[in-house]
């Protein structure tokens, strides 16, 4: 199948050239987008007091992902994916950086809503592409090591870049560490340039990408339209993914509002720090790496089904404890336990899908994943914020936390329960 031998020379994900390379290019990445996880929360936070205003941010840009998401697999399955993949740094690189720039003549809340949803936007398009060059890179025997060791760097970078984050912030303020994130994205794509992927050659525009559809000008349209949604079609026939896409929308409508909660309840609760703010989510990133690094031997011990439903319970467990934690060293041990839940959770469903999905797919099936299971995930985030704004975020994390064990729970009763997948996938 076309793209799943390694590149030469890649015998194991954690040698190679080109492995090397994009294993180097996404730490980095990850390292100075840390920072901005931090900062344009911060910034908006600074200028207006209101945490509802931090999670309208989030959901804005959330929902120009779940927009791109729609498309994104079409052009990933047609497009050089190395030069996609640099033109989406760029992008990011260029427009993170007029934040700082706009930001030396005073605060201008209106430019995060212009610039963060297109960033978004297009890290959905990136991130897409990410997925399916990792299979080509390592070999579908390899992938959930790989996607582990990915992670888990990413996860490491993840502690660094908080802490500096904080730091920078503190002492020269957020849009110092928006810029550290810019130049973050200029060096990743200078990286991506040395890359040799094999993930086959794109199709030309004209080719349809359903092979039932007849080439043509009278199929142009209908063509356009399978191409849509063949991802979803396949979602729909997979037993396994069908159910994980609709339950893994319902955890993210719950958790993507976590980061603001958890910057809100530090220093607005806890009349916390940004440095202390940096430090928690440094030393809730060591619960990433530690699950990115444990999940291939869970998976292999336990199966995919209680590996995954076992995560999804830890998280939930973790997340309804955060609100209620009153010391700063209890906040960080929770956050790091639902980190680590989620990085577990999180390359678990992503290595099934680069098993069982054929190659060709594999942008269109992953876009159509994202876009449906992260459509709800804006409006949690504007919702769940608002309430915690007004209510409290003790009794709106553990509501939350509860429905999250309640999506675990769910689990148990449908085939995202079953240990091997993957091996009905490969008899069929």
């Amino acid at each position: 199948m076309r793209g799943e031998r390694p590149v030469r020379g890649t015998r194991s994900p954690g040698y190679g050239r080109d492995f090397g390379i994009f294993w180097a290019a996404q730490t980095l990445s990850v390292l100075g987008d840390s920072f901005a996880l931090i900062a344009l929360p911060l910034l908006v936070l600074e200028a207006t007091g209101s945490l509802a205003r931090m999670g309208l941010l989030t959901a804005v840009g959330g929902a120009a992902a779940v927009l791109a998401g729609v498309f994104a697999g079409v052009v990933v399955d047609r497009v050089d994916r190395r030069r996609l993949l640099i033109a989406c740094d760029a992008v990011r690189m260029a427009l993170y950086a007029l934040i700082p720039l706009v930001w030396l003549a005073g605060p201008r809340v209106w430019l995060l809503y212009a610039v963060l949803p297109v960033c978004e936007a297009v890290g959905m398009v990136f991130s897409v592409a990410y997925v399916t060059v990792v299979r080509g890179l390592v070999g579908g025997e390899r992938i959930t090591a790989a996607n582990g060791r990915l992670n888990a760097t990413a996860a490491a970078a993840g502690v660094a870049g908080p802490l500096c984050a904080g730091v920078v912030a503190a002492w020269a303020g957020p849009t110092a560490a928006v810029a550290v994130d810019a130049a973050s994205f200029g060096v990743s794509a200078l990286c991506l340039g040395f890359v040799r992927f094999s993930a086959g050659t794109p199709l030309d525009p004209g080719t349809p990408l359903d092979p039932g559809t007849p080439p043509g000008p009278g199929a142009d349209r209908e063509g356009r339209w399978r191409d849509l949604v063949a991802g979803a079609a396949f979602l729909r026939r997979h037993p396994v993914l069908r159910v994980l896409t609709l339950l893994l929308a319902v955890f993210s409508f719950l958790e993507y509002g976590l980061n603001d909660l958890l910057i809100y309840h530090l220093e607005h609760d806890l009349g916390q720090s940004d440095g202390a703010v940096g430090t928690v989510l440094a030393i809730g990133a060591i619960g990433t790496v530690t699950g990115s690094l444990l999940v291939a031997r869970v998976r292999r011990g336990l199966g995919f089904g209680p590996t995954w439903i076992g995560a999804v319970a830890v998280c939930g467990c973790a997340l309804g404890g955060i609100g209620w934690a009153r010391a700063v060293p209890a906040v960080a041990l929770l956050a790091a336990v639902f980190l680590g839940g989620v990085s577990v959770a999180g390359t678990c469903s992503m290595s099934l899908r680069q098993e069982v999905t054929p190659q060709h797919l594999l942008g269109r099936v992953t876009s159509a994943f994202w876009t449906l299971h992260y459509a709800a995930a804006p409006v949690g985030a504007a919702v769940v914020t608002w309430v915690a704004q007004h209510h409290g975020t003790a009794p709106v994390g553990a509501v939350a936390g509860a429905c999250c064990v309640g999506v675990a729970a769910v689990a148990l009763l449908t085939p995202v329960r079953t240990r091997r997948p993957e091996a009905a996938a490969e008899a069929a």
